[in-house]
């Protein structure tokens, strides 16, 4: 029997614009301002090809996504679709893999605002760590105070990062009119084997993928069946757009060496680029950018990672304190559980492997959404099945290029898990 707290449901009251705004939060952040540096460094000026790539595979997983969340519109994603129309194991399997991508993305998106915050304050004597650690405390802070609060910042955030975002291309595109594409030849180095693409293409995919957060709103969006679907496209094709735009303008002004470089110095590229095309202020405006956009990232898988476990808390596979809402429709365990996860990975302090993590578990996270969409009824299906099976695929394709020593970080979590889950529910059967 459930409980009031567990038959009480999120407030509805999210339209188009808002979800796509949540969905746009998810994605222009950490993805276009740290994440390409360190993917230029695996495959040179193809990284351009490699994030129109991900971009086509992110477009499969969305109409997979979408489907599935406007036949089941409720919080938790894949969660609830690997239950529902996979099996419990693949069910506590997606939610548990989300909970490690995405806490991984977070820890990503807040050492790289403290990079670009010291910058911005020309500050180089404080360590990023405590810097990034303080701003994920603050940010679950602001979660617990609703999501009408977090959803107009989120606005607002997204509309300044899309500004000076549309300012660096314009910029970037005449500086590229004069210097030329000498940067982007050879567009495939010798030295970069097939290996170093893939796996490249496996970073960016990582950025595209909070479009997820808006199939996580089900809840909490006025029309989910009509509104879903089309925030998530909508979502995706601005990002594709944008990222391809700054990518090629960043690889091409200064190469991808030096993109790489700045990344792994001082996690912020995109502002290094800026100061070398010498227009007084960019680079601060950069700065700012990429400031507000982080917070935006984290205040959008704050708010996705609590509703996930959310989902688990109902389903028992967290403690049942997880699954209570406040009296202002917040779950408050699951935010401030979210947080303290967020904040202590915070400490492994290397942007490239917090990322390269988060690609690993999220393309697993995928394969079980594209094998959801494949179970949906053919009444309830969107599109076709074409898509699902190709976005399975490629997930599978992308992860097998992941480094070992992440692969067997993943597994050992994963195991662990599915142990926790599985005595969970012999102790849940007996009681």
């Amino acid at each position: 029997m459930k409980t009031d707290s567990q038959k009480q449901g999120l407030r509805r009251e999210l339209g188009l614009f808002g979800a796509t705004m949540m969905g746009l939060g998810s994605i222009i952040g950490t993805g276009i301002f740290v994440s390409v540096g360190v993917a230029a460094g695996r495959a040179g000026p193809s990284v351009i090809l490699a994030i129109v790539l991900a971009a086509l595979v992110a477009v499969c997983n969305a109409f997979s996504s979408a489907q599935l969340a406007a036949s089941h519109p409720v919080s938790g994603g894949t969660y609830e679709y690997g239950y529902r129309y996979l099996h419990p194991c693949l069910g506590f399997t997606a939610g548990w893999m989300f909970l490690c991508a995405k806490t991984a993305s977070a820890a990503t998106a807040a050492l790289g605002f403290a990079g670009y915050l010291m910058h911005l304050l020309h500050v180089d004597s404080i360590p990023l760590i405590p810097i990034a650690a303080i701003t994920s405390i603050l940010l679950t802070i602001l979660v617990l105070g609703g999501l009408k609060q977090t959803h107009w910042t989120n606005s607002l955030i997204v509309s300044v990062t899309f500004i000076v975002l549309l300012l660096f291309v314009i910029v970037g595109l005449s500086t590229l009119s004069d210097i030329g594409l000498n940067n982007l030849q050879p567009f495939f180095p010798s030295e970069k084997g097939l290996s170093e693409f893939f796996y490249a293409t496996a970073l960016m995919f990582v950025a595209y993928t909070g479009y997820g957060r808006v199939a996580t709103l089900g809840e909490e969006v006025k029309n989910p069946k009509t509104i879903i679907p089309r925030a998530i496209i909508a979502t995706l094709v601005v990002s594709a757009l944008l990222y391809t735009a700054v990518s090629l303008v960043a690889v091409g002004t200064v190469g991808a060496d030096h993109l790489a470089q700045w990344t792994h110095g001082s996690a912020t590229p995109l502002e290094r680029v800026a100061r070398t095309m010498e227009i007084p202020g960019l680079g601060t405006l950069i700065a700012l950018g990429a400031c507000t956009s982080m917070l935006g990232v984290l205040l959008n898988l704050i708010l996705g990672l609590s509703r996930v476990a959310l989902a688990m808390g109902r389903q028992g596979d967290l403690p049942v304190v997880f699954a209570r809402l406040s009296a202002a429709g917040v779950p408050r365990a699951s935010v401030i559980g979210v947080g303290m996860l967020v904040t202590g990975l915070v400490f492994v302090g290397s942007v490239e492997t917090t990322w390269a993590f988060s690609a690993l578990t999220v393309l697993i996270y995928y394969s079980i959404t594209n094998l959801a969409a494949l179970r949906l009824p053919k009444e309830e299906r969107l599109y076709h099945p074409v898509f699902a099976v190709g976005g399975l695929l490629a997930c599978l394709f992308l992860a097998f290029w992941i480094p070992l020593s992440l692969w067997m970080m993943g597994l050992g979590l994963l195991i662990g898990g599915l142990v926790w889950h599985f005595i969970n529910r012999l102790v849940r059967q007996s009681g």
